[in-house]
């Protein structure tokens, strides 16, 4: 069985084809998913859609992306959805310089937010951070000198095993996705070897980043046990076991009963 921690099952690609989608995963033995919200309207989607799988779950935040523009009713509502059962995490959330460079402070306050909203109903954080890796550590480890270690998740990690070892001594999980199939990805084929078993998540993000061999395609939950197989490659293990261990510690992190 396969838990892929990180789907936009929510984004407007799989509007027609959602059931069909979700089907193919069970199929290919993907028997969980959380299905993560990053702004309104994706936040909300997510919470109806996991209503009607009891093998979904959602998660809530306000993306960096969107920080400058998040609004008291957004937080409010990230809140409303943070109490629910089947919302298991806050995010995604974390620091964009890629796509927004001159809202470092705004995103700064938006993600210290959401790490208080994380302690604050003891749910775990998913971090996203793109060309802001120095800084999304240096505010992480404030955090963690001030509170303690982190409950979370580096989603679709792509920095350095120097910097994996620094996020993982904060408390954090590190989560692989499709990239760790490129052929030419090196840092993330480095980082599936060193990360410890019971640290270690797996994902898709689809509908982005589809692992080889369909990369450039529509990505989908039911190709995750592809990310699997790569990293049992370069562990010298099997499938199952990456699959097995890694839907173990999803499970514990989000506090999901079998």
């Amino acid at each position: 069985m396969y838990f892929d921690t990180h789907t936009h099952l929510n984004a407007d690609q799989f509007t027609e084809i959602r059931e069909d989608i979700i089907q193919e995963s069970l199929n290919e033995k993907v028997t969980k998913m959380v299905v993560v919200g990053f702004d309104e309207k994706t936040n909300k989607l997510a919470n109806q859609i996991v209503q009607d799988y009891d093998f979904l779950y959602a998660s809530a935040g306000i993306h960096p992306v969107d920080a400058h523009e998040a609004t008291e009713d957004d937080f409010k509502l990230v809140e409303q959805l943070l109490k629910q059962d089947k919302t298991v995490a806050v995010g995604e959330c974390g620091l964009d310089y890629y796509w927004q460079k001159d809202t470092k402070d705004v995103q700064a306050e938006v993600f210290k937010r959401q790490l208080r909203y994380s302690r604050e109903y003891k749910k775990p954080i998913i971090i996203h951070t793109r060309d802001a890796m120095k800084d999304t550590y240096d505010l992480l480890k404030e955090e963690f000198e001030e509170n303690g270690p982190i409950s979370g998740i580096m989603h679709c990690y792509s920095g350095s095993p120097e910097m994996a070892e620094k996020f993982l001594e904060l408390g954090l999980h590190i989560s692989l996705g499709g990239p760790v199939t490129f052929k030419n990805a090196k840092m993330p084929k480095e980082v599936a070897k060193m990360v410890p078993s019971n640290r270690l998540l797996i994902e898709t993000d689809c509908p982005y980043l589809a692992p080889h061999p369909f990369r450039g395609k529509l990505n989908k939950p039911s190709l995750v046990p592809l990310v699997a197989k790569e990293i049992a490659r370069l562990r010298d293990t099997d499938a199952y076991e990456v699959a097995k261990c890694t839907y173990t510690n999803a499970m514990t992190l989000f506090n999901i009963e079998d």
